[in-house]
Formats: C-alpha cells, structure tokens, sequence
C-alpha cells in the first residue's frame, strides 16, 4: 500500500518552468486545484528530471527564447521532451515548440514539433478586418477525426467548449494530424491544440478557462 501511495504521488508530481514570461501563479493554482504536486523551477536540473513539465507563456517570442538561452534551459526542455514524458505548453509556450517564430525577426524556437510561427490573418478572405489580438472565448473543434480527442487532455470535453484565448501570431505545423482542436476566427481555421508523441501544446489559456479549462488541465495531471 505503502508504495501504491508513493507511485501515486510521484506521477502527480509536475513541474512549471520559470522564465520570467508567463502566469506562474494563476497556472500553479489550477495545476494544484486538479490534485498536482507542483515545483516552479528555473533549474535545468529539476527540468531534466521532472515527471511532467508545464511550460507556460505570454509576450514576445524572441524575448522568451533569449530568456530561456540565459536560464540555460533550452537543451534541459529538449532532453525532458527526448525521454517521452508528458509536456504541456501554453499560449507563448506552444509556440516555442516550432522550429521559427516570425514575431518581429525570425528566431529559432524548441523545434520539439516541425513548423513556424505565424501572424494570425488581419482581414478575412474578403477584406473585412479582424481584430488584432484575439481575445476572448472560442469554441473548440476537432480539425481532424473526433475520436483523437480521445487519448488527449481533451479527453470528456463536448465539441463547441469554449476556451479563452490571447494572442496575436498562431501555430502553423507541417504536419496536419499535429493539430487536434480548432476554433474558428473569422473565416479561418486556427490552431488550438496541437499533440505530438507526449508533447501537447494550448494556444489558449486553460488556467483561464473556468471549469473546462480545470477539465483540461486535470486529464493533463492524470496522464
């Protein structure tokens, strides 16, 4: 019983990488508040060692790179992502999983998922103007087979839950089945969830989300 109990807690155990860029506090609560046992870390060695690893995000994508190069982080983040362990990263932290970012000068990011960093469309396919950040509530769709949903953190969540979103630029990966969740801006399909091998990307806020987002976050810390 003794060690059921200790592997129990140990596979709830999930580290968030400090950076300087991102909402540490709102993701630590939601991440606690689904049963996590969380370490905030900027050390490349709890990196390399953690169960399961959150990478949280918001600004500047050359910023965060240049942030996570001094913190000597970017080979720990690989390495982790190399042993096949659960990764979860969110709005800016997804997309530092491309290969290029192209907010302001195309920069190097992760390249944990082949693909670039894109700025969203500022007119529809028709002129009209769309506003830039997108910010707000969306409704998540599945941009392939429904059933992928199945073995992801979006595992129980209905099609058309509504997820909030800030950004600016957007994921494009190469590969079509990277991109498992949708919403719908304008007249253009956006990528909301993306999941390769065990790395899962968010480009919306689940520690924002109210009551789905907690949905989300939980079947993370369940993985």
């Amino acid at each position: 019983m003794l060690r059921l109990a200790l592997e129990l807690m140990h596979s709830k155990q999930v580290t968030v990488v400090d950076y300087g860029v991102g909402n540490l506090l709102s993701v630590k609560r939601s991440l606690e508040n689904q049963g996590a046992q969380v370490v905030v870390t900027s050390d490349p060695k709890n990196i390399r060692c953690a169960q399961k690893l959150v990478l949280p995000g918001v600004g500047a994508f050359p910023r965060a790179v240049r942030a996570l190069q001094e913190l000597e982080l970017v080979e720990a983040i690989k390495e982790f992502a190399s042993k096949q362990r659960p990764l979860l990263a969110i709005c800016l932290g997804m997309q530092l999983l491309m290969e290029i970012g192209e907010e302001f000068v195309e920069t190097e990011g992760l390249g944990l998922v082949p693909g670039r960093v894109v700025e969203l469309p500022r007119r529809t396919q028709d002129g009209e103007i769309l506003r830039i950040p997108h910010i707000g509530w969306n409704h998540l769709f599945p941009d392939q087979d429904p059933s992928d949903w199945k073995n992801s953190i979006l595992r129980d969540l209905e099609v058309g839950d509504a997820v909030y979103f800030v950004h600016s630029f957007m994921v494009k990966p190469e590969k079509k089945e990277d991109v498992i969740a949708s919403v719908r801006y304008g007249d253009y399909d956006i990528p909301a969830v993306i999941s390769s091998n065990q790395i899962t990307g968010c480009q919306f806020h689940p520690e924002k989300s109210g009551l789905v987002g907690l949905k989300i976050i939980g079947n993370f810390v369940s993985q």
